[in-house]
C-alpha cells in the first residue's frame, strides 16, 4: 500500500492565540484535500510557536556577563546567546562559535532550538513551544471536535550526528507511538531482533518536510495510508534517549 503526502496551502500568517486546528482544516478542505480519519498530520513546530506566542523580541533582553563575552569572542548577538543559556539545561558541547544545547526538554539541539528566521519581524526570536506533546494533543483533540480521527506530529529541523545536513524529527506527538519496535521478531532467516526500532514519528516528519519546504509557506503537511495504532498514552519521551545509555555524551 502506497502513501500519499501532501501540503496544505493557504495558512496566513499566523499570530499569538490562533486557532491552528481550525485553520488547518478549513484549509485543507479549501485546496480540496480535506482531513480524513487515520491521516498523519505534521505541522512545523514554528507556527505552533507562533500561535503560543514564544516570541521574544531581543531589545527586550538583558544579556549575562558571559553571554556578552562570548557573543563578542564569535561576534554573536549577546541576546539570543543568553537566550539560548536560559532555554537550556546544560551545554552539551561548545566549539568556537558553535553552541550544543540540551534543553528543558531533553532535547540535544543547536542553539536550544532558537530560531530567528521567518520570526515575523526583524530582531525577533522563536523559541520551541513549552510542551510539544501537549501542543500537539491540543490539536489533535480539535481535529476530533471536527470529527477528524487524526495523529498529530509536530516537527522541526535537527542536524544530526556524523552526517551533515539537516532533516525534519518529531518533537511532539499525539494520537500514535513514535516508535515502531521489531525487537522479538524474527526475519525470513530465523534471525531475532534485539535491537531494531525504528523511530517512525521522525521517518514520517522528515517525509512531511518534502512537501513542507522553508521558503514555500506550506507548514503543514498531510500523510495518507500510513498504518498506525491509535495510543492516545503517547508522548516523544520513548526517542529521548537517557544520558547513561548516551556514549556521546
Amino acid at each position: 500500500m502506497g502513501l500519499q503526502i501532501f501540503g496544505v496551502p493557504g495558512l496566513p500568517e499566523i499570530v499569538p492565540g490562533a486557532d491552528l486546528a481550525t485553520m488547518i482544516v478549513e484549509a485543507a478542505a479549501t485546496a480540496g484535500t480535506p482531513l480524513a480519519n487515520d491521516d498523519v498530520v505534521v505541522v512545523t513546530s514554528k507556527i505552533v510557536s507562533k500561535a503560543e506566542n514564544r516570541l521574544v523580541e531581543l531589545a527586550g533582553i538583558v544579556p549575562s556577563p558571559f553571554a556578552v563575552a562570548w557573543s563578542a569572542e564569535w561576534e554573536k548577538d549577546p541576546a539570543v546567546t543568553e537566550l539560548v543559556l536560559r532555554e537550556s539545561k546544560r551545554i552539551v558541547r561548545q566549539l568556537g562559535p558553535v553552541l550544543i544545547t540540551e534543553t528543558r526538554h531533553g532535547f540535544v539541539c543547536a542553539n536550544s532550538g532558537i530560531d530567528q528566521s521567518s520570526s515575523g519581524a526583524h530582531g525577533r526570536v522563536v523559541l520551541l513551544p513549552i510542551d510539544s506533546d501537549r501542543s500537539a494533543r491540543t490539536i489533535r483533540e480539535s481535529f476530533a471536535r471536527a470529527g477528524v480521527d487524526a495523529a498529530v506530529i509536530i516537527s522541526d529541523t535537527f542536524g544530526r550526528a556524523w552526517r551533515e545536513g539537516q532533516t525534519d524529527i518529531a518533537i511532539g506527538i499525539a494520537g500514535m507511538q513514535p516508535i515502531h519496535s521489531y525487537i522479538g521478531q524474527v526475519d525470513p532467516h530465523g534471525h531475532e531482533f534485539r535491537v531494531q526500532a525504528l523511530c517512525t514519528a521522525d521517518e514520517l516528519a522528515g517525509a512531511a518536510e518534502l512537501v513542507k519546504g522553508n521558503v514555500s509557506r506550506v507548514p503543514v503537511a498531510v500523510i495518507r495510508g500510513h498504518q498506525w495504532t491509535h495510543d492516545d498514552t503517547a508522548t516523544i519521551a520513548p526517542v529521548l534517549r537517557d544520558q547513561s545509555r548516551d556514549l556521546f555524551r
